[in-house]
């Protein structure tokens, strides 16, 4: 192997952008022809790529990939995970990520819908990973541009049986069903599910409450907010159960931030956690910096960055195969939002707590 060829494998984006003292996502506008970067920069990275004998001008020569988080901000401490996840295993494949953020609505035409410039850039993006929260019309568009795509299920926000793309899904299905299983173990009946049911991450984990409910022969019940905001729809939909003087001993919430929620909404009203109403969230993304800390759901958010990444990678060498599709376990983390009741408690909570304080 000469010396410039071993150069040429050895050095990407990371390298260019460290060589220019600039970003990776510059290197990346650069490369992508973007007018928006300035004309002293771009010198500067393409000085950087000659210097290091980088060639992008043909498609098998490039080992990059693109992550779009969709209709997420970027602090979201879930879908960060899973960028950072997707990032370790493309270093350890010598693969560059190139992140994208990309917002778009759901109810429009994928034909009409605009990606990313670097994402139509075959020359240096060999395929997509989207995590965050997508909808049929960008799947059919990059399925129609043939783009290699991997897609995270949970966040989707229609069905994918029937599909012929890979996806990679969180079983908090099986995590619902197993944190609402175990507080029926403690003696609660009056259980309620609190989060926003349009939206696909609380309905699945609310499948799993439905289906432990059903089976122990318990009323499912929720308490349902039409908010995008996690940890309102807690306060809210907990304000709201307790106002109509709902019977309830626990609250299942969709996901830990919305368990903040719930958390606030409770001591508002002078009950107790877990005293009064016994807590469970789902994610485990900060019930552990709760007070109580939080009983959750944990799930593996950096493997399914990684495990994205694999699936693409392997749809990229075999273009050809059937439809992949994987599932990560969850773990039900017991920590100290529960506890354990006895029939006879199963009463009014508010009116409990009022009776305490009386």
């Amino acid at each position: 192997m000469t010396d410039a060829a071993s150069r040429k494998r050895k050095f990407g984006l990371r390298e260019i952008a460290s060589a220019a003292q600039v970003s990776i996502s510059t290197v990346s506008r650069v490369l992508n022809g973007s007018h928006t970067v300035d004309a002293g920069i771009r010198k500067s990275v393409l000085a950087a790529a000659a210097d290091l004998d980088v060639d992008f001008s043909q498609r098998n020569k490039t080992k990059a990939l693109a992550i779009l988080l969709s209709n997420r901000v970027k602090h979201h401490a879930f879908h960060s995970s899973v960028i950072l996840g997707a990032e370790a295993i493309c270093a350890s494949h010598n693969w560059e990520l190139i992140f994208q953020s990309l917002n778009y609505p759901a109810n429009v035409p994928g034909k009409d819908l605009h990606l990313p410039n670097v994402v139509q850039r075959r020359d240096i993006v060999r395929g997509v990973i989207l995590a965050g929260t997508n909808s049929a019309n960008l799947l059919e568009l990059l399925t129609s541009k043939g783009v290699p795509f991997v897609v995270f299920g949970n966040n989707l926000m229609e069905e994918v049986e029937q599909s012929n793309y890979d996806v990679v899904f969180s079983d908090d299905i099986q995590g619902g069903l197993d944190a609402t299983r175990y507080l029926i173990g403690l003696g609660h009946r009056h259980i309620w599910f609190v989060g926003n049911l349009r939206l696909p991450w609380f309905a699945r984990c609310y499948e799993g409450y439905r289906r432990a409910m059903e089976e122990a022969h318990l009323q499912p019940r929720h308490s349902s907010i039409d908010s995008e905001d996690e940890t309102d729809i807690g306060y809210l939909g907990t304000k709201s159960l307790l106002a109509k003087g709902e019977q309830v001993t626990a609250i299942f919430a969709g996901n830990d931030p919305t368990a903040h929620g719930v958390y606030k909404g409770l001591r508002d009203s002078g009950l107790e956690i877990p005293g009064d109403i016994s807590v469970v969230g789902c994610d485990d993304t900060v019930g552990s910096w709760l007070y109580p800390a939080l009983t959750t759901i944990r799930e593996f958010p950096e493997q399914l960055g990684k495990q994205m990444v694999e699936l693409l990678l392997n749809r990229i060498a075999n273009p050809g195969q059937p439809r992949q599709q994987a599932t990560l376990p969850t773990e039900l983390i017991k920590r100290d939002s529960c506890r354990a009741i006895s029939a006879s408690a199963n009463i009014p909570a508010v009116a409990a707590s009022r009776k305490s304080r009386s």
